[in-house]
């Protein structure tokens, strides 16, 4: 990598890809890569197809780069492409289900279900996987809003931004959303 890269800002470094320096490009995934797969897999449920995603984040951003405001935070920019990776992804896998439903079973493809994955580091896994079952089960609206608002760190800004809706959206969401979610993880606490 080429010194002193590290220490450009984003907008910088999005310059430089576009101008031809790959290295520059390099730092921003560098910069990103963690944050966006934290994203991913908490939208989709599976570590795995997230890691997917965000090469598929990577290459479309990398296309787009000149498309990009530098004035605007890249990593706003970044968690769109990949919420509208994790849209396409769930769109493919309910048509294979549904193609899996309607063919015989020697031609379906393959797309089994994954149970929301459960935070390694979390003291208490039972709770996590409770809370991460019931953020599955959201609507996506209000699922996309939580993950990125609370679980990602994303102001309230960004957050409508990355979504395309107004901040008030932003904010009835995540009321609904945590509203909803503590409804649901005391169901499944009780019936535990």
């Amino acid at each position: 990598m080429t010194p002193g890269l590290v220490d450009r800002t984003d907008g910088e470094l999005a310059a430089l890809a576009i101008a031809g320096q790959e290295d520059a490009f390099a730092v921003i995934m560098q910069r990103h890569k963690g944050q966006l797969h934290r994203l991913a897999a908490r939208m989709i449920g599976d570590e795995d197809e997230a890691l997917d995603l965000v090469q598929e984040t990577f290459v479309s951003a990398h296309q787009a780069l000149k498309r990009f405001d530098p004035e605007r935070p890249m990593r706003a920019w970044l968690a769109r492409i990949t919420i509208n990776k994790c849209r396409d992804w769930r769109r493919r896998r309910a048509v294979r289900r549904l193609i899996s439903f309607i063919l015989p079973i020697e031609h379906a493809v393959d797309a089994p279900d994954h149970a929301p994955m459960a935070d390694a580091v979390a003291a208490d896994r039972e709770e996590m996987l409770r809370v991460s079952n019931a953020i599955a089960l959201l609507p996506i609206n209000l699922r996309e809003t939580l993950v990125l608002r609370t679980i990602d760190g994303l102001t309230q800004a960004e957050t409508a931004d990355v979504l395309g809706v107004t901040e008030k959206t932003v904010e009835t969401r995540l009321y609904r959303a945590r509203a909803r979610l503590a409804e649901l993880t005391d169901r499944t606490r009780g019936s535990a």
